[in-house]
């Protein structure tokens, strides 16, 4: 919690392009060291299960943005897809990293606000044996985009967010044996102020169902 709380005092300070990268590298870097960690552990035999498998992933979102001064907003539907990494630690345990574009935002009246970003989940899961998952872990979100839209008149608006937002991932999947077709719903909750310069604080809210396919997951190979 104290290093949660350190980051986002680091995004609220310094919400800038260059904090924006390093904070990209940084995440590429660790799904990267997850990655070789579960190929290394798979080809030593360190894991009963002993398996990495790649994915990928897509569906819609339902999502909101939510404000401390009780200014409602309308929810937006949007969409997303991306890519994701399955880590097996054993046959029950496992995490699973993802690079996901998601069209976010909100609707005010006429007025739609487009929040487009690409966000970061680093799941772990609790895997039952018939192929139903709990899964829940920290997301990393970097805006592409922001743009409102009211009728034919398209405003950028990216200057008004911050260009990372922090949150959580709770949800639940199920994986169809042995095909590697799976479902996949789960909400996400904004833990970080998302505006800028504004004296109100906003936060992302989502609901996101969709379906991903897992590469091999009906020929695992473990090596011991």
């Amino acid at each position: 919690m104290l290093i949660i709380r350190f980051l986002l005092e680091r995004i609220n300070n310094k919400s800038n392009v260059k904090l924006k990268n390093k904070t990209m590298k940084l995440l590429i870097g660790l799904i990267t060291a997850i990655l070789i960690t579960g190929v290394a552990s798979a080809q030593h035999g360190n894991s009963p299960a002993g398996h990495v498998n790649l994915g990928i992933k897509g569906g819609v979102n339902i999502y909101n943005i939510h404000n401390d001064n009780d200014t409602k907003y309308d929810i937006r539907a949007g969409y997303n897809f991306g890519l994701l990494g399955h880590i097996h630690f054993d046959s029950q345990f496992a995490i699973q990293p993802e690079i996901v574009y998601s069209a976010q935002g909100a609707k005010n009246g006429d007025t739609k606000y487009n929040l487009n970003y690409v966000n970061v989940p680093v799941l772990f899961q609790y895997m039952f044996d018939n192929g139903f998952r709990l899964q829940a872990g920290p997301q990393v979100g970097f805006l592409v985009s922001a743009k409102s839209k009211n009728n034919n008149d398209i405003i950028n608006i990216k200057d008004n967010y911050k260009p990372i937002d922090f949150g959580v991932s709770i949800g639940a999947s199920y994986v169809f044996p042995p095909t590697g077709f799976g479902i996949d719903a789960r909400f996400n909750i904004g833990l970080s102020n998302i505006n800028k310069n504004s004296a109100v604080n906003s936060t992302n809210r989502g609901v996101q169902l969709g379906v991903f396919y897992i590469f091999g997951h009906n020929s695992k190979i473990v090596i011991k």
